[in-house]
């Protein structure tokens, strides 16, 4: 989905509120999200490894309740994603991604009564994450 397609959807459109977390219960979040936004799956080794499924929120739609105080931090390659997880129980509800430096994505997986019939889904090609960015319209 497209990143301005995406903020622009989220600042005019009905809002539809989610919370969700990690396994343990320390790290809580809630969120305001478009209804209309796609959940991209990627392909990706990190995205593949765990399962992450991506709902893309703007900062400011979005709230961390608890748990800044165990999140850690994974970075590699170019650092400038920021791969958040639970230092509890090691689940990453959502985290700080390269494509979209003014969002966060939640990993729909760590939604409270996700219901993934409830939204678009799209395929991203995060195994050739320069091409696959490219495509993405801005």
């Amino acid at each position: 989905m497209a990143k301005n397609q995406e903020l622009n959807s989220a600042n005019n459109q009905a809002q539809k509120p989610i919370k969700g977390g990690c396994h343990c219960g320390a790290v809580k979040f809630q969120a305001n999200a478009d209804p209309n936004l796609t959940v991209l799956i990627c392909n990706c080794s990190v995205c593949t490894m765990t399962g992450f499924h991506h709902l893309i929120v703007p900062h400011q739609h979005f709230t961390l309740l608890s748990g800044k105080d165990v999140l850690s931090s994974y970075q590699f390659n170019t650092r400038q994603a920021n791969h958040l997880f639970c230092s509890q129980c090691g689940i990453k509800s959502f985290y700080q991604p390269r494509s979209h430096p003014d969002c966060w994505s939640i990993n729909t997986h760590c939604i409270d009564q996700f219901n993934p019939n409830d939204w678009k889904h799209q395929t991203f090609d995060g195994k050739n994450w320069s091409q696959a960015k490219n495509n993405l319209q801005s």
